[in-house]
């Protein structure tokens, strides 16, 4: 078995064992792309079966040059995992990664927006135009219910559970939950699927998406961030943003009002309490706030 056999054996392990999804596949891929790219372009003829740990740190000094400390951990981690999977199946008696370091990289607070910010973006849409209803329950949805653009734009009209004050996401490795949505998201995302979405020539095997671009397909996740980078030029918006901005903004105002870390954790899908503690931006003065109001001797 050459390189490319052990790739697509490996996607399929990620896809049927780990449950991953298409998007996170493609990204540790590349990673072990990458490395046959430096190979080749090096004239090293070595398989994953004997690549030893001299000739990957190679690679790695190679990437040093190009990327930054954040890309090259992530690299890192993705050909640990390939060669961690290539030992599970017997196909090395080692790991060359093991003794790799991963470059330390700072844990950087996430940029969130202000409510006022929030109304900003949202009012600057265009609702003359037949998309401006459409962005707003988009922007709506994605700030009310804390979602991943992948989550947001694979949204089915029957996951919509508006009776119940909920709708079911579909997240990182299919793992479903059901996230709260309050009157005020429903309330747009009913006038764009009442009064938008009806007319529009939906193509087939994209009847139950909810949000269509106007040649009734699904919207890919870069529509999305070019609709919130062109409202943000719009409103002179001093910060770069992305549909992930709203996520961590969701996120914050939420623990700032006074939800607990665990409610959000679910609402937000993440496995792990410590990644929401990561996720969530606190600033001083909430948790002075916090401080002064439920300490014994505050």
């Amino acid at each position: 078995m050459n390189w490319k056999s052990y790739i697509k054996s490996y996607q399929s392990y990620l896809r049927i064992e780990r449950g991953l999804s298409k998007n996170t596949i493609d990204n540790y891929t590349l990673d072990i792309e990458r490395l046959c790219l430096f190979l080749d372009k090096n004239s090293i003829i070595v398989s994953p079966l004997n690549i030893n740990e001299e000739t990957i740190q190679l690679f790695i000094y190679s990437v040093a040059k190009e990327v930054n400390a954040s890309s090259q951990a992530r690299i890192i981690s993705g050909l640990r995992s390939f060669f961690t999977y290539m030992l599970f199946e017997d196909y090395r008696t080692d790991n060359p990664l093991e003794l790799i370091e991963t470059p330390r990289i700072g844990r950087k607070l996430p940029d969130t927006l202000s409510i006022i910010d929030i109304d900003r973006l949202i009012a600057a849409i265009d609702l003359s135009s037949n998309e401006g209803e459409r962005n707003r329950a988009i922007l709506e949805t994605l700030y009310g219910c804390g979602l991943r653009v992948s989550e947001l734009v694979s949204l089915k009209i029957s996951d919509l559970f508006f009776d119940e004050g909920f709708i079911k996401i579909t997240g990182k490795g299919n793992k479903q939950r059901f996230v709260p949505i309050g009157s005020f998201t429903q309330n747009y995302i009913e006038i764009y699927k009442n009064s938008i979405r009806t007319h529009v020539t939906i193509q087939k095997g994209h009847e139950d998406t909810l949000f269509l671009n106007r040649r009734g397909r699904q919207l890919t996740r870069a529509m999305i961030f070019t609709i919130i980078k062109d409202l943000a030029v719009k409103i002179d918006l001093n910060k770069v943003i992305s549909p992930h901005t709203f996520r961590h903004s969701f996120a914050t105002h939420l623990l700032e009002n006074g939800a607990d870390l665990r409610s959000i954790q679910l609402m937000l899908g993440h496995e792990s309490i410590t990644t929401t503690e990561i996720y969530v931006h606190l600033d001083r003065k909430h948790l002075s706030e916090i401080m002064n109001s439920f300490h014994p001797r505050k």
